[in-house]
């Protein structure tokens, strides 16, 4: 069962891993360090620039009062997909301020809504995997989005999650402006899946957007070559 956490893990998926004692001065000044940049450039609502919170109440409100989504038409490669909302409005800059703006803590009502999409299908599940990005990618933002995403929602169904499963061997350009058929050949062979726990088990994939499918199928593909049985996916929002 290699990369799958324990159960301890994903009662607590964010939190700080020991820091040996050497470090604690360190860490403590980073602290004071980032209180100043906070007094100096105090964090903004990602939905409406409110001052001095990352996310604000009436925005959740607003979040809140979208409807969810029906299930997307049939993705070759994928045994189901499912979006909770439009990529427009205040979903969109939810999601812009997780993946851009490090609004980390909306990686939770995200996740929420994902739960909610999710139990409007009859998918039968036995664990979660984001979809990766490249390590050069991942090293400038700083942190995966999709993986917060699927940590908070394998907590919420209580599933296993294995962000190492699988990997992107290919640092392939942006999809934004390409074709659907240039985005399939774009992210084709980029995913490798290196767990033998996938075989004969159900994957769901979680992702930020869905636009056309292709990086979701490409993952899907790798899973189904180390023996999944079957793949689904759920995003926070699919573009029209």
């Amino acid at each position: 069962m290699s990369g799958i956490p324990s159960k301890k893990i994903l009662s607590q998926p964010f939190t700080e891993a020991p820091v040996p004692p050497g470090l604690l001065s360190s860490i403590r000044w980073k602290r004071i360090w980032q209180a100043l940049v906070d007094l100096v450039f105090p964090p903004r609502c990602a939905g409406c620039g409110r001052v001095d919170t990352d996310w604000c109440s009436s925005c959740q409100q607003q979040l809140d009062s979208i409807p969810l989504l029906p299930a997307i038409d049939h993705v070759p490669g994928l045994d189901g997909v499912a979006s909770t909302a439009p990529h427009t409005g205040i979903a969109r800059q939810a999601v812009h301020g997780l993946k851009y703006e490090n609004a980390l803590v909306l990686a939770g009502p995200l996740a929420q809504r994902l739960e909610r999409q999710f139990h409007q299908t009859n998918w039968t599940i036995d664990m979660v995997v984001p979809v990766p990005l490249h390590p050069v990618r991942q090293h400038e933002r700083g942190y995966n989005q999709a993986q917060y995403l699927a940590e908070g929602l394998a907590l919420r169904l209580s599933l296993p999650c294995s962000p190492s499963t699988l990997s992107r061997e290919r640092d392939t350009r942006s999809q934004v402006g390409l074709d659907a058929a240039q985005r399939r050949a774009n992210v084709s062979g980029a995913f490798r899946c290196h767990s033998e726990y996938v075989s004969g088990r159900h994957v769901l994939l979680v992702d930020d957007v869905f636009t056309t499918g292709a990086t979701l199928a490409a993952c899907a593909e790798a899973l189904f070559e180390a023996g999944a049985k079957a793949v689904y996916a759920i995003t926070v929002t699919v573009a029209q």
